[in-house]
């Protein structure tokens, strides 16, 4: 079967000297993966190995035969060529660390446009914005709304975050409840915009245990969920 389809760029192995194995977000048949054979010596060829950075847009014509093997790309275009996204270190940190998330995060071999289509935006809104200091804090807890975990704010008002349930309560009730400075902190980003967001003034302490406590939060609503390779490099930016 031939689509085509918007495409957002996953991760991009080598495999051997000139191939790549290509795991690609598509808009019409959510995640899968692609053998591009030769791309890396490739110099004539329309598909080039600089396509497949982290999180490009891409638009693609691909043959998915639908077996769960490795599909193939007949072709493919960037969608939008970026500013910032991969020149600005910082942003750039930002990029393999939602990469890594994605990894983790996107499973299914179908389609979910609302997720392709948040995820498309935020892409857009990193690259043309500066303020991004609470960028991976929103994106996370924006990223479990379309995951099926988003906190249930029904009491917003009570200390403690049930981690384990995605609830605020009264009191402790196992060992996955946290409170603190950094829980009410962290309820002020839920239900802002990313613009917004930017604007809530966190201490590095407390910018680092809200994160800790998110990657805590998808590990246990996301089965193989692994923390990011890239985390230690993404704390030692913005601590």
């Amino acid at each position: 079967m031939i689509i085509n389809s918007p495409a957002i760029v996953i991760q991009s192995i080598r495999y051997g000297e000139a191939d790549l194995i290509v795991s690609l977000f598509t808009k019409t048949d959510g995640l899968r993966s692609y053998m591009q054979r030769g791309v890396l010596k490739s110099k004539k060829g329309k598909i080039r190995s600089s396509f497949f950075q982290p999180l490009m847009l891409l638009e693609i014509e691909a043959s998915h035969k639908n077996k769960g093997t490795l599909e193939r790309i007949k072709d493919a275009r960037v969608l939008t060529h970026f500013n910032t996204l991969h020149t600005d270190f910082v942003k750039s940190t930002l990029v393999f660390f939602i990469s890594d998330i994605l990894k983790s995060s996107i499973q299914e071999e179908e389609a979910n446009t609302d997720l392709f289509e948040y995820l498309q935006t935020t892409i857009l809104w990193l690259d043309s914005n500066q303020k991004i200091g609470n960028f991976h804090i929103t994106f996370l807890i924006k990223l479990t709304q379309f995951l099926g975990f988003f906190p249930d704010v029904s009491h917003i008002d009570y200390a403690c975050f049930n981690m384990q349930e995605g609830v605020f309560q009264p009191a402790d009730t196992n060992i996955y409840c946290v409170q603190g400075e950094h829980v009410s902190k962290f309820k002020e980003f839920l239900g802002t915009t990313f613009e917004d967001s930017m604007d809530i003034i966190l201490s590095k302490n407390v910018r680092s245990e809200i994160l800790t406590m998110l990657l805590v939060y998808f590990e246990l609503h996301l089965h193989g969920f692994k923390k990011p390779k890239s985390l230690s490099v993404l704390r030692e930016i913005f601590n």
